[in-house]
């Protein structure tokens, strides 16, 4: 009777002791699996080009045209929303000017970048926007290169001249691979009729 009495007390004190290791493990393994905010953030970089501009020939910093300032009033609807923390632009008025109504509703200053140095840009969104979201403001020649800088795939084959809707935005996740997608924002492109 006395081990009868020994073997139900001791099967309480292994049940209860697997009990906390179950529940102790159980823990330790979803504390594992939950990943860092940092080791989980995905950098998000909007990249457009500049808006229409005065097509003017000879022009050294032309404006924006009422299009191209409606495409950056687009633009501010668009991203308006979305926490982006910084912007950057070339040094030129078209990029600036299509940059300014964002800028202004996020009480941001755009940061001005060297398009011919792309790589510092890179590396600096890299390091210092690491989980955030920023707008990189370019030209014909430059929004898709500054996409692949970024790891990505272009997400369009070229950029005519005479577009100005594309809004590319390409998703760096901690690990793995770039990402980029292209989407439409403002006015539909009007295709110049052939000569």
């Amino acid at each position: 009777m006395k081990f009868k009495s020994l073997l139900c007390g001791g099967g309480r004190a292994v049940v209860v002791a697997g009990f906390i290791w179950l529940v102790a493990t159980g823990l330790l393994g979803c504390a594992a699996a939950k990943p860092t905010a940092a080791a989980s953030a995905v950098t998000t970089v909007y990249i457009v080009r500049h808006a229409e501009k005065d097509p003017t020939p000879g022009l050294p910093d032309p404006v924006l045209t009422p299009a191209g300032g409606q495409r950056a009033q687009a633009l501010r609807e668009k991203l308006g929303q979305e926490p982006i923390a910084a912007i950057f632009t070339t040094n030129t008025t078209r990029t600036r000017t299509t940059a300014a109504p964002l800028a202004a509703k996020l009480q941001l200053t755009p940061q001005v970048y060297d398009a011919r140095q792309l790589s510092a840009l890179i590396e600096r969104i890299k390091t210092e926007y690491q989980g955030k979201k920023v707008l990189v403001v370019g030209h014909s020649n430059t929004i898709l290169e500054t996409a692949e800088a970024l790891g990505a795939t272009r997400p369009v084959a070229t950029v005519p001249d005479y577009e100005h809707s594309y809004l590319l935005e390409v998703r760096l996740p901690a690990t793995g691979a770039a990402t980029a997608t292209s989407q439409p924002y403002g006015a539909a492109t009007v295709v110049p009729a052939a000569k």
